[in-house]
C-alpha cells in the first residue's frame, strides 16, 4: 500500500522513442513541481521538435497530486492527453533504496507525434499515447520525496561539529548546518523520531541541548 507520507519523483529526466504503424511517438519526461515549471518544459520541447504534428502534454504535481493538467495539442478530444495523465497518475514505482511502491506525482510528460501517414482511429491513439508514457514511467529512475518535521539544534560552537557527527551516527538526517547558530535537522515525522532525538541530544550534551520543531517539510531521499 503507497505510503501516505511520501511519493516518487523522477532522480533524472527520461526521453525515448516508440514507432507505431510508422508515426513516431517521442516520449519525454521531466520533474516539475509547479505550473510553471511544467510550461517551460513543454514549451522548450516544441523548440526542440518544431516539425512535429502534435505536442500532447500531461502535468501531475504535489503530495496528493492535486494539480492536473492534460491537453491533446490538435490530436481528436481525449484520445492524448487525458490517456498521458492517466498513465501518470495511475502509475506505482518503486524508487531506488525503498522496497515499496510509490505513487508518481511532480512530473510533466510531452509526447511528441510525428505522423506517418497511417490513421490510427480513436482506440489506436489512446492506447499509443498510454503505452508512451506508461513504458516510459517504468522504465525512468526515481528516488522518494517524504514529508518529514524539520527541528533546530542550537549548540555552543564548539560542540556543535561533534553533535552533528553524533546525530549523523546515530541516523538522523542534517540537511544544513550553520555553525555559528545552529544545526538544522529533517526527521521522519513518524513513530518516536523526536523522542530518540531528545534522548540522544540529552546524552550528548548533559541535557543542555535540546530540539526546537519547525514545522513540516518535503524532502528528496
Amino acid at each position: 500500500m503507497p505510503d501516505a507520507d511520501a511519493y516518487a519523483v523522477l532522480a533524472r529526466p527520461l526521453e525515448r522513442e516508440i514507432e507505431i504503424k510508422r508515426s513516431r511517438f517521442i516520449t519525454l519526461l521531466s520533474r516539475a513541481e509547479s505550473e510553471e515549471e511544467a510550461r517551460a518544459f513543454f514549451a522548450d520541447v516544441r523548440r526542440r521538435f518544431p516539425d512535429a504534428r502534435h505536442h500532447c502534454t500531461a502535468f501531475a504535481a504535489g503530495p496528493d497530486r492535486r494539480v492536473q493538467r492534460s491537453n491533446d495539442d490538435g490530436e481528436p478530444s481525449g484520445t492524448a492527453g487525458r490517456p498521458m495523465l492517466e498513465a501518470l497518475t495511475l502509475a506505482e514505482v518503486t524508487p531506488v533504496g525503498r522496497d515499496a511502491g510509490l505513487p508518481v506525482s511532480d512530473t510533466a510528460a510531452v509526447v511528441v507525434r510525428y505522423f506517418g501517414g497511417v490513421l490510427l482511429g480513436a482506440g489506436g491513439l489512446t492506447r499509443a499515447y498510454s503505452s508512451s508514457v506508461s513504458e516510459a514511467v517504468a522504465e525512468a529512475r526515481w528516488t522518494a520525496r517524504r514529508r518529514m518535521a524539520l527541528y533546530a539544534v542550537e549548540a555552543p560552537h564548539a560542540e556543535a561539529g561533534r553533535i552533528e557527527a553524533e546525530v549523523r551516527r546515530a541516523g538522523f538526517a542534517v540537511t544544513g548546518t550553520d555553525y555559528g547558530r545552529a544545526v538544522t535537522l529533517h526527521l521522519g515525522d513518524a513513530g518516536d523520531a523526536s523522542t530518540d532525538l531528545d534522548a540522544l541530544l540529552a546524552s550528548l550534551s548533559h541535557g543542555e541541548v535540546t530540539a526546537r520543531a519547525e514545522g513540516e517539510a518535503w524532502i528528496d531521499g
